[in-house]
């Protein structure tokens, strides 16, 4: 593309009011949207960009990602893109050969449900010669081999940390296993990785998020947590740069071992990013719990072992965690909101979410703040986010029949906590206003197979658990919202979130644009998934294809 002026033609384009058949961009920005023969007219040198057919629409945000720790698993032992024990150890193998001057091998990816019980084995990774420390999928726990126990002194005699367990076999010997806070205990002792290393990690990632549409996002951990290093220098740099092209917000991490003597930190932290074009960092990330597949997540009943399933863990059940006292939590959000901070909520559990919303209410709705992830929300729960302006941060992907969510959390929350799960629709109906995200890399970063599965509530075709027995019949299918709704969701509601002046097709938005090979309002709705990224532009410049 060499001109300043490009006409979008040949197909339809995303709009609020409907569908526009042509869009015309001039110098970056939306000039016009409307009728292809007055955009001719209004413009007859204009560049023309055929869509042949595929719909362009803006580009999206994700509102809740990791990609700096993703590009750091993407050049580390990466377990994402396959599944299985056997080919876990073979693919370790195979990056530990070729890597021989690595003191450790550290990567992640792993998926509980290729476990019995959710659980590996320190003892499958004790062929190594060298410390292990694998994070899984969800980034709530660590595989870790005994050689890594070893270095990090932990015995049957080490304690759980107060925001973490410790998996132990039977005679109490630690199984290799580490929940939560207690990744800490191994994970701070793996290599560090350089500051060049980092935005190397962060680039790779921005390169693969263009190739799916994405032009910003929001990053929900900005600090150092679970072994990672603080991304704030990576994002400063690219950003000062000019390397970074993405518009994105850092929500800064919120240290649980510290109280409010924290928040001036993060007031620095945030004055750091004052005066950058593509980089911010107004927003504070609470993780108020854990996850339901390890008994983390804060629920309000105990866990059940429903059916007379067994459980899998040497714990007792309980109701999970909350890691900030919620009494003390109202009064931290307060004085974040009083300082102008967007607070982004982690919370799975039912209790979590009761527990966020609590303390958001009183705040001023014009901070945006939201509550991600959101599995389990009980239905007295459910009107209060729009009462209280809260956004609905959702994970699309999450919420379908596979092997985590029917051996791992469905057995243990009880026929009636079960049907609470990912209330997409009673949101809807309440009018909550939505954003979307991926939590990548804990979940494919892939927008379109988000919203086949807000959509259909079942697995995307291809995906990890497209095979698994129950996989295509509908999850909680009265849960299902309509294409148009979630596709807002991953760009105006996101956007929005993040005070992005992109995010929409109308006249004087920056032309951050995405052209999708086909148009997925034309297809069956269990096709959507089929749809792919033919060219990402920000400010009216190609980034991808």
């Amino acid at each position: 593309m060499s001109s300043d002026t490009l006409l979008f033609r040949g197909g339809p384009a995303f709009t609020p009011d409907g569908f526009a058949e042509a869009v015309l961009v001039r110098d970056g920005v939306i000039a016009a949207v409307g009728a292809e023969a007055d955009l001719v007219r209004l413009s007859p040198r204009a560049e023309p960009v055929d869509l042949d057919g595929g719909l362009l629409v803006p580009g999206f945000t994700d509102a809740h990602m990791h990609p700096v720790q993703a590009g750091l698993e993407r050049a580390g032992c990466d377990l994402s893109e396959v599944y299985g024990l056997d080919v876990y150890l073979a693919t370790v193998a195979d990056y530990a050969a070729k890597n021989p001057h690595k003191e450790w091998i550290v990567g992640g990816g792993w998926d509980m449900s290729a476990f019995p019980g959710g659980l590996p084995h320190r003892s499958q990774l004790d062929f190594l010669d060298r410390p292990a420390y694998l994070i899984q999928r969800d980034h709530h726990a660590a595989w870790v081999n005994g050689r890594a126990l070893e270095l990090a002194g932990i015995t049957r005699d080490t304690p759980d940390p107060a925001d973490g367990r410790i998996e132990r076999d039977r005679d109490g010997t630690p199984s290799g296993v580490l929940h939560e806070g207690a990744m800490d205990l191994v994970g701070l002792l793996t290599p560090r990785p350089t500051p060049d290393d980092l935005v190397a990690a962060l680039l790779d990632a921005q390169a693969h998020l263009f190739s799916l549409g994405i032009t910003g996002w929001q990053d929900a951990i900005v600090g150092s947590y679970a072994g990672s290093d603080d991304q704030l220098p990576a994002y400063l740099a690219a950003a000062s740069s000019g390397r970074l092209v993405a518009r994105v917000v850092g929500a800064l991490w919120w240290d649980r071992t510290r109280g409010a003597e924290q928040i001036p930190d993060l007031a620095e932290r945030r004055a750091a990013a004052e005066g950058l074009e593509r980089f911010r960092a107004g927003a504070v990330k609470i993780m108020q719990d854990g996850i339901a597949e390890n008994f983390t997540a804060a629920v309000i009943e105990p866990y059940c072992r429903c059916g007379g399933t067994e459980s899998s863990t040497s714990a007792e059940l309980g109701t999970g965690l909350s890691y900030v006292d919620p009494e003390q939590l109202k009064v931290y959000v307060k004085e974040l909101d009083a300082r102008g901070f967007q607070v982004h909520f982690h919370a799975i559990g039912e209790r979590a979410v009761r527990e966020a919303l609590d303390a958001l209410a009183g705040t001023d709705p014009g901070n945006r703040h939201h509550v991600a992830h959101l599995q389990i929300i009980t239905p007295r729960d459910v009107p209060r986010f729009a009462a209280l302006g809260v956004t609905a941060n959702l994970q699309p992907l999450w919420a379908t029949h596979h092997a985590q969510m029917d051996e791992l959390c469905i057995p243990y929350l009880g026929e009636e906590r079960s049907s609470w799960q990912y209330p997409f629709a009673d949101l809807v109906r309440h009018g909550t206003r939505l954003a979307a995200g991926s939590d990548w890399p804990v979940s494919s970063a892939d927008p379109m197979q988000g919203m086949h599965v807000a959509v259909n509530r079942t697995e995307p075709g291809g995906s990890v658990h497209a095979s698994y027995p129950t996989a295509q019949t509908p999850f909680l299918p009265g849960q299902r919202i309509d294409l148009r709704t979630v596709m807002t969701a991953y760009t105006a509601g996101s956007a929005w979130l993040n005070r992005s002046p992109a995010g929409v097709i109308e006249q004087g938005r920056p032309a951050d644009l995405v052209v999708l090979d086909r148009d997925p309002f034309a297809l069956e709705p269990g096709d959507i998934w089929t749809t792919r990224v033919r060219m990402t532009l920000i400010d009216g410049r190609p980034v991808h294809g």
